[in-house]
């Protein structure tokens, strides 16, 4: 099954500017999904039309397995949303901001068992009654996520739901995250922490409207050309080193009494090469490739600093409730 089907979005705003280009993928249901790009890439006009906020204008999307263009309310019943930026009412305790929630998505029989029962899943229940004000930066976003979850959604889009968290609360957040995704949801992440997309079982880069690579973290980590390997090599075994790795590698970097290639498995090569030249290495560095090497190599840039003139949210859904917007 899946949970997200997109085939060939495009989005022109007035102007001619075109946000999406034949933008395809799809996501598994139950998978964890992670969406990376630079500020201006598409990612918020891409999320807003499977949030069904803006019209699908050419291509199609289907929300567990509904059409954006067809069956809105649908879709937007089977979306939790958490937001970037907060999106709670400072001056309505806990339990009354998830009230208001379930009003707005029409959360009827069980109201009252179904707000403890999220209260309970992001151990907040303590503070039901607590004026939301009162609360940490992590204790809101529990909140949030809390109030995603009240309407029983089947994917959880996040829009960077940790900026401004620190380590101990992120970490927290993502295990109650991981734990939902153990339960059946869906999740769907933008974000600018590259180490949070590590996990996702499928990554799509977009830059400039388009997608750009699509992949597992290791399928997109191997387009540079896998593990980067320097090894400190003695004067007298430099010549016969380099001359193997020469015949194992495209490209033997020398460096002083440092060599320096890529492979695409450093412990194998490693494995296979040290029995006969391990006496000639007196140090090994391994590095690994990352998302962000990738998103450098794809997009020119780093995503830590493509969000630094404006960060993209999921605008106008928590006041619209839900509500359809154009």
């Amino acid at each position: 099954m899946l949970a997200l089907d997109v085939q060939n979005l495009s989005y022109h705003y007035q102007g001619g500017v075109q946000a999406l280009k034949q933008v395809s993928f799809s996501v598994e249901e139950g998978s964890f999904f992670a969406l990376l790009g630079p500020n201006g890439a598409g990612k918020s006009t891409l999320a807003h039309i499977l949030a069904n906020l803006l019209a699908a204008q050419e291509g199609e999307a289907l929300v567990a397995g509904h059409s954006v263009k067809r069956a809105p309310i649908r879709v937007r019943k089977s979306l939790g949303l958490v937001f970037q930026e907060p999106s709670l009412d400072d001056r309505l305790t806990v339990w009354e901001n998830l009230d208001f929630h379930a009003r707005l998505y029409q959360v009827g029989r069980g109201k009252g068992a179904k707000i403890r029962g999220v209260l309970e899943l992001v151990e907040l229940e303590k503070w039901s009654h607590a004026l939301v004000r009162s609360l940490s930066r992590g204790m809101k976003r529990r909140v949030e996520i809390a109030r995603a979850m009240l309407h029983e959604p089947k994917i959880l889009m996040l829009d960077e739901p940790t900026v401004g968290l620190d380590v101990s609360s992120r970490n927290k957040l993502w295990d109650y995250l991981k734990g939902l995704q153990s339960q059946g949801v869906t999740l769907f992440l933008t974000t600018h922490y590259i180490e949070e997309a590590e996990g996702a079982h499928q990554v799509v880069i977009i830059n400039e409207g388009e997608k750009v690579a699509e992949g597992t973290p290791h399928e997109l980590k191997n387009l540079i050309g896998g593990d980067s390997l320097r090894l400190k090599v003695i004067p007298e075994g430099l010549e016969a080193l380099q001359a193997y790795l020469a015949s194992k590698v495209e490209k033997v970097q020398l460096e002083g009494e440092m060599l320096h290639i890529r492979v695409g498995n450093a412990e194998k090569f490693l494995a296979e090469m040290m029995p006969q030249y391990g006496d000639k290495v007196t140090w090994v560095e391994v590095e690994r490739p990352t998302l962000e090497q990738v998103f450098i190599n794809l997009a020119g840039k780093r995503i830590a600093d493509s969000h630094a003139d404006g960060r993209e949210q999921l605008l106008n859904f928590a006041k619209a409730g839900g509500e359809h917007t154009r």
